[in-house]
């Protein structure tokens, strides 16, 4: 639903203006100072997590800035401390007394802001500090900069919840050093701080005392000059990459063809290390471990539109099937952390089961017109 908007001047900066514009739900603020806009998420309490009024507003901002030539570059940003974007508020969207649609209504224009971002035509710069997992991974890593510290927590956690890695996650995890993205997709591991660069998440790694300053000289940028003003900023990787120990282990049973075989190359594994990730693999829904592991075997012959169209596909089946909505219940609601999974074991996942989430439903996604 459209919001009013509410305008606030600033005091004038050498030759430059600076506008702050805020939703009247209070929950994401706008700013343009020079050649930026500023996006800052703000729903602390809640992590920064992405609900429809601030998805609404955001897709109507990046389509204005999009034709606006006083705007070269487009920054997005976490309020707080502790969080970028925790993901998409899955509560808000599956309570019982709500149907389907919510869901995917929510899904299609989320998909829908994601996939804009990752055609953007101004520079896109996501500041990743803090949690950084589902819905706030796809307002981010589609951009073409983006920036993580000490600091930052990233995961794509989908498969507990009985759903899968979305907003494009297909495309990206596909892409990453392969297996690390299956790795990442199916078993929701959590990577810190200098990981994210390690891996490719990140193109840019600072420190969280050199966060105010970075942002400072952001807000000043241009399209010229902005890859010089991050690389300015940018600190040296101390920690080595944490999987490093377990790069062998990973590249082993993850690049299996099926779920059942990875488990089971991890439980011959025998290693500490492969007994965690079975016993986490094994409380996940069996029907999104299944389907996200061919979700991210098709996805590297798909394109990036493809990819999207793909997970609207079967995020409309999972929907429907109240895999999700359980995985949602047990978790995050009731959080008596005993989903009642529909087949209960990965074995009776069948062909036939997986192929329904690939069968074009009655409505469709297709990218913003613009």
């Amino acid at each position: 639903m459209a919001s009013r908007l509410s305008s606030i001047l600033l005091r004038p900066n050498l030759q430059t203006l600076s506008y702050v514009t805020r939703a009247m739900s209070s929950e994401v603020l706008f700013q343009h100072t020079g050649k930026v806009g500023l996006i800052t998420l703000d729903r602390q309490r809640a992590l920064n997590a992405l609900n429809a009024p601030m998805v609404e507003e955001m897709t109507k901002k990046l389509k204005e800035w999009r034709t606006e030539d006083e705007v070269e570059v487009v920054c997005i940003e976490g309020a707080g401390t502790k969080a970028f974007c925790a993901g998409g508020d899955v509560v808000s969207i599956t309570k019982k007394d709500e149907d389907e649609s919510v869901a995917l209504n929510f899904f299609h224009d989320e998909f829908q802001m994601n996939h804009m971002i990752g055609t953007y035509s101004k520079v896109y710069v996501a500041l990743i500090h803090g949690i950084t997992m589902g819905g706030g991974v796809g307002l981010s890593v589609h951009g073409k900069y983006r920036v993580a510290t000490e600091k930052s927590l990233y995961a794509m956690p989908e498969t507990a919840i009985g759903y899968f890695p979305d907003v494009g996650g297909t495309y990206f995890l596909s892409r990453l050093p392969q297996p690390y993205g299956m790795f990442l997709g199916l078993t929701g591991h959590r990577l810190k701080g200098a990981d994210l660069k390690h891996l490719g998440i990140a193109t840019h790694f600072t420190s969280v005392e050199n966060l105010p300053a970075l942002k400072s000289d952001i807000l000043t940028s241009n399209a010229s000059n902005i890859e010089s003003v991050l690389a300015r900023h940018e600190v040296e990787l101390s920690p080595p990459f944490s999987l490093d120990p377990h790069e062998d282990l990973i590249k082993h049973c993850f690049s299996a063809d099926s779920v059942p075989e990875i488990i089971s190359r991890l439980q011959q594994d025998g290693s500490e290390f492969a007994g965690k990730l079975v016993k986490s693999l094994l409380r996940m829904s069996p029907r999104s471990l299944v389907l996200t592991h061919r979700l991210l075997s098709i996805a590297p012959s798909k394109t990036y539109e493809e990819c999207f169209t793909m997970e609207f596909c079967a995020a409309h089946q999972i929907v429907r099937s109240g895999e999700f909505m359980e995985g949602v219940r047990a978790l995050l609601v009731d959080k008596d952390n005993t989903p009642a999974w529909n087949p209960a074991k990965i074995e009776d996942v069948t062909e036939d089961m997986i192929q329904e989430y690939f069968v074009d439903r009655t409505r469709t996604w297709k990218p913003l017109e613009l």
